[in-house]
């Protein structure tokens, strides 16, 4: 990965970070890294914890931000997501969303949620 690719995630995370601050969810963790996989950031959304993988796109890109998390990706972020919670010792409810995040050239980023993308099929 580029230096500037790298540098345009960390703006994103930072984004989303202070968009879900703003929420009044309570930032638990970022950039936990576990054996095959990685949660961006992890929250407290009043009592649910959420997984939040966060997709930052310059504007005009091709493909938006949530469209770029395939099965692939929700299996590796569900496998993580429970090392997580185990690891933590959660045993209430959690789900993984996606935060998407434009980056627009001279103006402030836009962030689009996408809640629950796994719909509770794999967390069960």
């Amino acid at each position: 990965m580029t230096a500037e690719h790298l540098e345009r995630g960390r703006r994103g995370e930072e984004i989303a970070a202070a968009y879900l601050a703003d929420l009044g969810w309570k930032i638990l963790d970022r950039n936990v890294v576990f054996r095959g996989g990685e949660l961006d950031v992890v929250a407290l959304s009043g009592g649910e914890l959420v997984v939040v993988e966060v997709r930052t796109r310059s504007e005009g890109w091709m493909q938006r931000g949530e469209e770029s998390v395939g099965p692939r990706k929700l299996g590796r972020l569900v496998r993580a997501g429970r090392r997580y919670v185990e690891a933590r010792g959660w045993d209430g409810p959690w789900r993984i969303d996606i935060l998407s995040v434009t980056l627009h050239p001279g103006k402030d980023a836009s962030v689009e949620r996408f809640e629950d993308v796994t719909a509770g099929a794999y967390l069960t």
